[in-house]
C-alpha cells in the first residue's frame, strides 16, 4: 500500500473555510467538568519548526476491507466520536462545537501514580475527509497530527500522519527513551478501535522516517513551558491549594 501524505501545506489553500484563523494565543472556551485545564490557556501553537528535537514523519494505517464507508462517513464518524477510539488512560475533551477549525481542545493523560498530564491542540484544519491538529507550547510534541479517509483498491484507508519533533531537550529524551514507542502504540490502538467500530478487523500499519536529525538548539528554552513539569508542579502543591481553599472559606 502507498500512504498518501496531506499534510497542512498539502492542503486545498483556497478553502479558507476549512482553515483556522491565525491567533497569537489559545483561548480555551469551556472546561468540561473534571478536566484539568493547564499549559493551553494563553499559549502559542507551535509547529516542526519551533521544535527542538529530531523531525519525524510517522504513518499509521488501517484499512477498513469488508466496511460499506465511504472516506466522508469515515470522517464523520471519527469527529463526532473522537474521544470514543482512544486507548484507556487518555482523555480528549472535544470542543463544545466539536472538531472544527479554530476550536481547541483539552487533553489529559494519566501518568504512572496517577498524576495527570494537561495539555490540548487547536484544530488547525477541517474539511469532510481530513483534518489536522497543531501543538501548544509546553506539548510532549510540535507540529501536525492529520486524520484522514481515502480509497485504495476498493477499500476505505484509516490513517494517522504526523510530522513533529520533540518540543523542548527533555521531552526529547523522554521520547527517544519510551515516548515514540507509546506513541506509536497509541496511535495503532486507536486505528484498531476504529475499525473495529466498523465491524473489520483490520491490520494496522505504520512507517516512520527521520526527516531531519539535527536537534534545534535555539529551541532549548522551550523546556520552560514544558507540560510535564508544569503538571507535575500543579499535582504537587494540589494539599496546599486545598488547604488554603479551606481557609478562607472558614475566614
Amino acid at each position: 500500500m502507498t500512504t498518501k501524505s496531506k499534510g497542512p501545506e498539502e492542503k486545498k489553500s483556497g478553502d479558507q473555510a476549512y482553515w483556522a484563523q491565525p491567533v497569537s494565543k489559545l483561548k480555551v472556551d469551556h472546561a468540561p467538568k473534571g478536566a484539568v485545564n493547564l499549559n493551553v490557556e494563553g499559549r502559542q501553537v507551535v509547529g516542526p519548526l519551533q521544535g527542538f528535537g529530531q523531525l519525524w514523519q510517522k504513518t499509521y494505517w488501517v484499512r477498513l476491507s469488508g466496511a460499506e464507508v465511504s472516506p466522508r462517513e469515515l470522517i464523520k464518524t471519527w469527529k463526532e466520536n473522537f474521544q470514543k477510539f482512544w486507548p484507556e488512560g487518555s482523555r480528549f475533551y472535544a470542543p463544545i462545537a466539536g472538531i472544527a477549525p479554530g476550536e481547541v481542545a483539552l487533553i489529559n493523560i494519566t501518568q504512572p501514580g496517577g498524576m495527570v498530564l494537561s495539555t490540548g491542540i487547536m484544530v488547525l484544519y477541517a474539511d469532510e475527509e481530513s483534518f489536522t491538529f497543531m501543538t501548544p507550547e509546553g506539548h510532549m510534541l510540535s507540529g501536525w497530527i492529520t486524520f484522514s479517509g481515502f480509497e485504495e483498491g476498493g477499500d476505505t484507508v484509516a490513517q494517522v500522519q504526523v510530522l513533529v519533533r520533540a518540543n523542548d531537550p527533555l521531552w526529547e529524551i523522554a521520547m527517544r527513551l519510551i515516548g515514540f514507542k507509546k506513541e506509536d502504540k497509541f496511535w495503532l490502538a486507536t486505528l484498531d478501535s476504529l475499525a473495529r467500530h466498523f465491524g473489520v478487523s483490520g491490520h494496522t500499519q505504520m512507517t516512520a522516517t527521520v526527516v531531519d536529525p539535527r536537534l534545534q538548539w535555539s529551541q532549548a528554552k522551550n523546556v520552560w513551558h514544558n507540560a510535564g513539569i508544569r503538571s507535575a508542579a500543579h499535582a504537587t502543591t494540589s494539599p496546599l491549594r486545598w488547604l488554603r481553599g479551606l481557609v478562607v472559606r472558614g475566614n
